[in-house]
């Protein structure tokens, strides 16, 4: 009897591992496609946050004027930093590009004092820059906002169509990991549809036949939701280390997001999945379980 009893015990804790794995490996790829997401998301912030856009002096300003603009510039809501770029500075830069000293070929530097200011994100549209170039302009030592509107334009379709394909993505691969997980969990339960129809013989309702199992399997969901967090952890942190440049563009907020949105799905999922395998027994008349 003991013996029968361990055999029991084995195959339970076997086919629990084997659930909670299986799980927890549908919710890695669920996690890592969320991930893209954020990413997606943080890369487009990127980007756009990374844009230059030169705020152009005249030649009369002098320092204690460029100071004030530049400070009424930082506190504009649309500014996130910006740095001052002086006549020299440009006329270096203009040597790299063109190879050669536009002064010595003008005999003026044809460089401006220019103050360079990078925008929030929210703001880096086509719409939102043409508003940010009015107010800029309001000041008469400003002489212009150089930026490259075909570069803006581009940027911004490409970042969407991307986002679009990720957000399919998501979806499709949502409906695969619950048919997956559906069927993982209706296959353990399949193993108790006698006990099932022996508690509906003797009056157990459906919500107290579905109770334990809904109660177990939002356990194995937690535990698999710990288990897929723990591997996408480490495949993060495999690829930071190697690509140091792709830490700015995922949050640490982002990621307990990302971790808690993966447990929540597993448990979610787990739980529908639970009901809906639980209720087909349920409704299953006796003779019928012998042919499932």
């Amino acid at each position: 009897m003991t013996g029968k009893k361990k055999v029991s015990t084995a195959r339970f804790l076997n086919a629990k591992i084997t659930s909670t794995i299986s799980i927890s490996l549908v919710l890695v790829l669920l996690g890592i496609t969320i991930l893209i997401l954020f990413m997606g998301n943080g890369l487009s912030r990127f980007v756009k946050e990374n844009m230059s856009f030169n705020v152009m002096l005249s030649s009369e300003v002098s320092d204690a004027e460029i100071s004030k603009i530049r400070n009424n510039l930082d506190a504009q809501p649309f500014v996130k930093s910006s740095r001052f770029i002086s006549k020299e500075e440009a006329k270096e830069q203009l040597i790299k590009d063109l190879g050669e000293d536009p002064e010595e070929l003008l005999g003026y530097n044809p460089a401006q004092d220019c103050i360079e200011i990078f925008l929030h994100s929210e703001y880096a549209n086509s719409d939102s820059i043409m508003v940010i170039n009015k107010v800029i302009r309001q000041n008469s030592n400003v002489t212009d906002l150089l930026y490259q509107q075909e570069a803006v334009d581009l940027i911004n379709d490409n970042l969407s169509k991307v986002m679009t394909v990720l957000l399919i993505l998501a979806a499709v691969l949502l409906l695969i990991s619950f048919t997956l997980i559906r069927n993982t969990i209706r296959l353990s339960v399949y193993s108790k549809r006698f006990l099932i129809n022996t508690m509906k013989l003797v009056g157990a309702t459906g919500r107290f036949i579905r109770r334990p199992f809904v109660i177990n399997n939002i356990f194995t969901g937690i535990i698999a939701g710990i288990i897929a967090d723990l591997i996408i952890f480490g495949i993060i942190t495999y690829f930071t280390r190697e690509y140091a440049e792709i830490q700015p563009i995922i949050s640490s907020m982002e990621l307990i997001i990302i971790f808690s949105i993966v447990i929540l799905l597993g448990v979610i999922i787990s739980t529908i999945a639970t009901t809906f395998a639980v209720n087909r027994y349920v409704k299953m008349k006796s003779d019928q379980l012998y042919y499932v």
